[in-house]
């Protein structure tokens, strides 16, 4: 490959420029040159994989979805963070509701994030059908905030949670990371409390299609995973983007769940 491996990502935060530009450096003196293209939403990110404008694309799993259906499966998922391993959805209300399960919410107003959010509307439908609440037995309010992110701002589920904090919803879902978020914020008063967790589900990937050259796709990726937490600049850029402590291969098994519930949902692979 005589030109650098473009990865496309999706600018839902500043720290995305600083993130890219480390990843980037770091790359030069790796077996593969890389450089990144940003978008403004997942779908022109991911019609730019298809159209072979990027070589790779950091996705959320809705995008490793839609990609995954819009190519009948031609396409490859390389590597994801430690804690795209492990992504659950939360269910909170206010403190002292009384729920301890999804079935207590049947007659009650749950607050969802945007409908493009797996962690925060997607799945969460899929957890509420699974307790046995259908259409009817609890009314859904959905906050569209920032919708082509697939919830990567968290804002739409931070304007959820102020349904609940203002008594217009009975409980919110939320994906953990933003519920760890607010754990950790000393100015958010101590009025929310979990009482459901979903199982464990993957997140993020890196996506390519199935052209990329096993020549081009493996050092790309033995060198990614190799980025090293014990490095003081390394670690910089990882925490910049929520790993824990390594870039690790993906687990396919762990998408089983929102393919099914896009599938139930009948929601589009195209946008």
């Amino acid at each position: 490959m005589t030109k650098p491996l473009l990865v496309g990502a999706v600018a839902y935060t500043p720290n995305v420029v600083p993130i890219w530009e480390g990843i980037r450096d770091y790359f030069a003196d790796g077996p593969v040159e890389m450089d990144f293209v940003l978008f403004s939403n997942y779908g022109r990110q991911v019609d730019a994989l298809l159209d072979g404008t990027v070589d790779v694309a950091w996705n959320t799993n809705l995008a490793w979805v839609r990609t995954v259906l819009r190519t009948q499966g031609r396409c490859q998922a390389l590597a994801m963070r430690d804690v795209d391993l492990t992504f659950q959805t939360v269910f909170a209300a206010r403190a002292g509701s009384g729920f301890t399960d999804l079935g207590d919410l049947r007659g009650r107003t749950v607050a969802l994030g945007s409908r493009d959010s797996a962690q925060a509307a997607i799945l969460p439908v899929k957890y509420l059908r699974a307790a046995g609440l259908r259409d009817g037995d609890v009314t859904l309010v959905r906050v569209d905030s920032d919708l082509g992110k697939h919830g990567d701002t968290g804002r739409s589920e931070l304007d959820a949670i102020r349904l609940v904090l203002d008594e217009q919803a009975d409980a919110v879902a939320l994906g953990v990371n933003t519920w760890e978020v607010i754990g950790r914020d000393e100015l958010m008063p101590d009025a929310l409390s979990e009482f459901w967790r979903s199982p464990e589900y993957c997140h993020c990937n890196f996506t390519a299609l199935d052209t990329l050259p096993d020549a081009i796709r493996q050092p790309w990726v033995e060198h990614l995973l190799a980025m090293s937490w014990d490095d003081p600049e390394q670690r910089r850029i990882m925490e910049l983007e929520g790993l824990r402590r390594r870039w690790v291969l993906p687990e396919l098994t762990g998408y089983e769940s929102l393919f099914a519930a896009v599938e139930e949902q009948q929601i589009p692979a195209y946008w």
